[in-house]
């Protein structure tokens, strides 16, 4: 009688597992930027930005991406996203693999839940940007030309 309950037990245990690292992880994941100073602006390739930094960006995680990070007064960084196999990803999936077969590492594999971004968190001190300081000095305006001195006139002859 026992064996009746032990093989849909198996099964249900089997199937709860697959999928594990898109359960535990899931397909998404906070980019976080830092700068110094902070208060510069982060826009991605991907159509992602946020308007001041310190901040964090729900991104998915098989993403590919550049990032452009500015501020006025700033040289403009350029940081390159990719992601790679976590180690809590590939251990998830590694279970996935040994018991909860083909489906799970499948599922796995195909939401990205497996990887992590790579650089994450992002933390850059931005350079002063020489050019973009001076271009924010004012220069004074210069003074009105003067009138032409007024050519002598002949006066009458005798």
């Amino acid at each position: 009688m026992h064996r009746y309950f032990a093989i849909p037990a198996a099964l249900a245990a089997v199937t709860g597992l697959t999928a594990c690292a898109t359960v535990t992880r899931g397909e998404h994941t906070a980019w976080e930027v830092n700068t110094v100073p902070p208060g510069a602006s982060v826009k991605t390739t991907n159509g992602f930005y946020c308007d001041s930094t310190p901040c964090a960006i729900q991104m998915s995680r098989r993403s590919d991406f550049s990032a452009d990070i500015a501020k006025p007064g700033y040289k403009t960084l350029k940081v390159t996203v990719t992601h790679k196999i976590a180690v809590g990803g590939g251990v998830a999936f590694a279970g996935n693999a040994l018991i909860g077969g083909v489906i799970g590492a499948g599922v796995d594999i195909a939401t990205g839940a497996a990887l992590d971004l790579t650089p994450n968190p992002v933390t850059v001190t931005l350079e002063k940007d020489d050019g973009a300081v001076a271009s924010d000095v004012v220069a004074p305006a210069p003074a009105p030309a003067a009138a032409p001195a007024p050519k002598p006139t002949p006066g009458p002859t005798s």
